[in-house]
């Protein structure tokens, strides 16, 4: 690799930590530059096409979405974390995405003032983890027991549920004992320790009470 890789990251985003876990998993070299989103450089308007994080500065190249760059920093550090089977490897990417819907929803019910909302969000995130309960392997990891691509997608989504379940005790898995273990097995992983700042659990919870959402009401501490 001739360029060193540039990652430029918000200290909350669950999707720039996919990338950095599979960073870390590659063992890659690579710098990190954290700004604030509500109130971004000029600079990042030029190398962020969609205004958002992650975005991977290769050289003079930039990539942006999270699953492009986890799969660019994959393909150049083998061995690869992708399973072999191209139609596993396609039914992943699909959970993935639908991963994506459930942190999507996270947010609001974390955030949204209306008790309604709150409900709602629950609800349907509930309903996608028992979907997601059904298609697991049961084993360490979502395939089984090999650490893949899709691991690292769902791990933010497992930490920020952790989160929540520290600060209200409601538990999003209960209902999910699979999905629970492999949240436990992923949480436990060092380049999933070590893909977050050690202040993000506090932050997390400082967002919470930023927001006062329904939530908030609900903080235990």
């Amino acid at each position: 690799m001739s360029d060193k890789l540039e990652l430029i990251s918000f200290k909350l985003c669950p999707f720039v930590q996919r990338a950095v876990i599979v960073l870390k998993k590659k063992a890659v070299d690579f710098d990190i530059t954290y700004i604030d989103l509500n109130n971004p450089p000029e600079w990042f308007k030029d190398v962020s096409p969609l205004g958002q994080v992650p975005v991977l500065k290769v050289g003079d190249d930039v990539l942006f979405e999270s699953s492009v760059i986890q799969e660019y920093v994959d393909e150049i550090t083998p061995p690869s974390l992708q399973p072999v089977n191209p139609l596993v490897k396609a039914k992943n990417r699909a959970w993935i995405s639908f991963g994506g819907d459930i942190l999507m929803a996270l947010h609001p019910m974390v955030t949204n003032k209306d008790e309604a909302v709150f409900n709602e969000k629950r609800t349907f995130i509930l309903q996608k983890l028992k979907q997601l309960e059904a298609v697991h392997s049961g084993d360490r990891f979502f395939n089984g027991s090999d650490f893949n691509m899709i691991d690292a997608a769902y791990a933010p989504m497992f930490m920020r549920m952790e989160f929540v379940k520290n600060l209200t005790n409601i538990d999003l898995l209960a209902d999910t004992p699979k999905l629970a273990k492999w949240s436990e097995n992923l949480l436990a992983l060092e380049c999933v320790k070590q893909s977050v700042v050690p202040e993000l659990p506090t932050m997390y919870k400082g967002m919470v009470k930023h927001m006062d959402g329904h939530l908030a009401s609900l903080l235990t501490y």
